[in-house]
């Protein structure tokens, strides 16, 4: 595992969205449907050139898992009374 400090050196400052479905695992229409969804609301329209960074890709993948079924092994607490 590579030290925090060391992540800018080996990712890019911005990715296409090409670039950024590949990182995230996901098609381009994937892509596209989760910004539409999320980010483009309200009427507004999607840009036909968008570049991400890194804190984006992490939000994008947070939201393409909220679709997934959760398979985790992790019990929620109980609420307190």
């Amino acid at each position: 595992m590579r030290p925090m400090s060391n992540v800018n050196r080996f990712s890019p400052q911005s990715y296409s969205e090409t670039e950024a479905a590949a990182a995230l695992g996901i098609s381009v229409s994937r892509l596209r449907e989760l910004l539409d969804r999320y980010v483009f609301t309200s009427g507004n329209t999607r840009p036909a050139s968008i570049e991400f960074t890194s804190s984006d890709l992490l939000l994008l993948g947070y939201w393409n898992n909220l679709a997934q079924p959760r398979t985790s092994k992790v019990i929620p607490m109980p609420k307190r009374r």
